[in-house]
């Protein structure tokens, strides 16, 4: 192995809802969303794959394909919000405006340390994401751009993950072969999927931030060991 890919949400970062997100925003009875329906609303609006609960049907095919278009990403996140209860006007946007906002998003307690450690060895570093916006400005507000050799992007480069061929880009970004690549990602599904192209592949789990201290070190552990 000498490149390492690693996905973007629930993997090296962590979008968590912040209860003053919350503060100005009501159900269309004028109650209060509490902590459990807060994150289920953010659950849904993380998950890697699967159809959201209550998505009207004309707003499906703006789900499926979000990660390959600004436009239908908030078309569609907007529809999951809505059905999660966020029908009063403007609420909705308020909470999506959070999703793009670059400082919502939390790295794990590990990230930066297993990425300078892996450039101290000179093994490569690529992102490849299923999103339609651009993750590199979180990067550059926690310093750590520098630390990323490339990013594969699906909405801009047209091709989403479990699709073999954003994994083959990705590794040829990096100049180097897939099968020389290890994979490190939070869905069997989306993420597993480099292992059609021959890359290894390493699951950790989308936990809250606090909880899982030292996973993306462990998953390239054999790497750092060389």
């Amino acid at each position: 192995m000498n490149a390492v890919l690693f996905d973007f949400s629930g993997t090296l970062f962590r979008f968590t809802e912040r209860s003053e997100w919350f503060t100005r925003l009501r159900q269309e009875s004028g109650e209060e969303f509490d902590g459990e329906a807060q994150s289920e609303i953010i659950r849904r609006m993380t998950a890697p794959v699967g159809m959201p609960p209550g998505l009207p049907t004309e707003d499906e095919l703006a789900w499926e394909r979000r990660d390959l278009d600004p436009l239908l990403h908030r078309r569609a996140y907007l529809s999951v919000l809505r059905a999660s209860g966020l029908t009063l006007p403007g609420h909705a946007e308020l909470l999506y405006e959070r999703v793009v906002d670059p400082s919502s998003w939390e790295p794990y307690p590990d990230t930066g340390d297993c990425l300078r450690r892996l450039r101290e060895r000179g093994i490569k570093v690529g992102v490849v994401s299923n999103i339609a916006f651009d993750v590199r400005a979180v990067f550059d507000i926690h310093d750590m751009a520098g630390l990323v050799d490339d990013f594969t992007l699906s909405y801009e480069v047209g091709v989403t993950k479990p699709d073999p061929r954003i994994f083959t880009l990705a590794a040829s970004h990096l100049g180097v072969d897939p099968v020389d690549v290890l994979m490190v990602g939070d869905s069997e599904e989306a993420d597993g999927g480099a292992r059609a192209v021959g890359c290894r592949f390493a699951l950790v789990e989308p936990a809250p931030v606090e909880q899982r201290p030292h996973a993306l070190l462990d998953a390239v552990s054999g790497l750092l060991a060389q």
